[in-house]
């Protein structure tokens, strides 16, 4: 399909993670262009109106709850409907699995993996949301794209960012990939401060609206940590090619420099439905009302590198990309149970990365696997990190 010729078949479309932030925004796109979509399947983790809502207005043929203890009330929400539901785990990876054409995965955290990979191994587009789904299994989802002709649409800004400037361009012309960071809420803030942050200050992001968990994990910049490695996944770019640089304006969403001294960039205002357009319409460009940018208006763009100090969590990230096997499991199951634990407010702010720190260190190095085995890392790692932090709490 050529670019600039959009096909005439509605394109059927699946979101995993409907009402969250994400999946939202996509609905928000797909509900101003009905002519071209039809909504196959939602999910959600427990937010039984807000799925309901969603499934009615948009047309969906199924309806999924994660918990299924909220299955009774989405039935009776949906009566009279037409609209099928279904809850719990397997249901969830069975709506992965309808005939979708394209489908969001934006399920949060390493509960999205078995319903990404069952979307990819059908062979669909799957626009991936879910830092974790590459962070915990990267090798086993490449190559499961590899073997079902599945396409990967990333859509965190930055990947996209890298997607769009790369189009066309080998990987072997690539000297650096350049991953550009907001700096979060403590970007100026002393040690002391962050040490008595509350989970309200580290959740108030300067430039973006999101939820609670990546908010956390932008304000320690683990998330850019996470997003090296996916980048590394994505785009197949060693570690020390891929290089983080803070920028508060939040305008250059991440940068690629070329090995003849060229540097490719993509602007826009911090929205999300920006990348989101981009990989509901791939590989044509869809019309959106999204937030026009104005380079008079914002004036002037910075650059700054991050800080080690205050920031440990990229270091640790990058030392689980090159300590290789499941490290990269560990790192995110770890930062998982603290994020929560500090969410609870049973952990201290600049505790979250000693604890990913102290997890990774008990982990023995070992090869990736199968999928039933990277789960059973994560699993061990969940509970050495809650041993952890409950043993800080003493």
């Amino acid at each position: 399909m050529a670019l600039g010729e959009p096909s005439s078949a509605p394109r059927r479309v699946t979101i995993l993670g409907a009402t969250g932030s994400i999946g939202r925004s996509t609905l928000d796109l797909i509900a101003a262009a009905p002519e071209r979509y039809q909504v196959e399947a939602l999910t959600a983790q427990h937010n039984v109106e807000a799925l309901a809502r969603a499934a009615r207005q948009h047309g969906a043929r199924l309806a999924v709850l994660a918990d299924p203890a909220g299955y009774g009330a989405l039935v009776e929400a949906l009566a009279g409907s037409g609209i099928e539901a279904a809850a719990g785990p397997a249901a969830l990876v069975e709506a992965a699995a309808r005939p979708a054409d394209w489908v969001m995965a934006a399920v949060v955290g390493a509960a999205g993996l078995r319903p990404t990979l069952a979307a990819v191994e059908r062979g669909a587009m799957v626009a991936l949301a879910n830092k974790e789904c590459l962070v915990c299994a990267g090798a086993v989802m490449l190559e499961r794209v590899r073997a079902s002709g599945a396409v990967l649409l990333p859509v965190d800004s930055e990947h996209n960012a890298i997607f769009q400037a790369l189009r066309d361009e080998p990987v072997s012309a690539v000297e650096r990939l350049i991953l550009t960071a907001s700096g979060g809420p403590f970007r100026q803030a002393s040690i002391a401060t962050m040490a008595a942050a509350t989970p309200a200050a580290a959740i108030a992001h300067p430039n973006w609206s999101m939820g609670a968990k990546i908010s956390v994990d932008s304000a320690t910049m683990m998330n850019k940590g996470l997003e090296l490695i996916e980048a590394h996944h994505l785009f197949g770019v060693p570690e020390p090619a891929l290089e983080v640089v803070v920028h508060p304006e939040s305008i250059v969403h991440s940068l690629v420099a070329f090995k003849d001294g060229s540097m490719l960039a993509q602007l826009g205002q911090p929205d999300m439905r920006i990348p989101i357009a981009h990989a509901l319409g791939w590989p044509d460009r869809i019309s959106a009302a999204t937030p026009r940018l104005d380079l008079v208006e914002v004036g002037r763009l910075t650059f700054e590198p991050p800080d080690p100090i205050r920031f440990p969590a990229l270091q640790l990230a990058r030392a689980a990309l090159a300590a290789g096997g499941m490290a990269a499991t560990v790192l995110n199951a770890a930062n998982e149970v603290a994020v929560a634990a500090f969410l609870a407010e049973q952990l201290g702010f600049l505790a979250i990365a000693a604890v990913v720190e102290a997890t990774l260190a008990a982990y023995q190095p070992g090869p990736v696997e199968a999928l039933d085995a990277i789960v059973a890392v994560d699993g061990e790692a969940r509970r050495q990190a809650a041993e952890i932090i409950a043993a800080r709490r003493l």
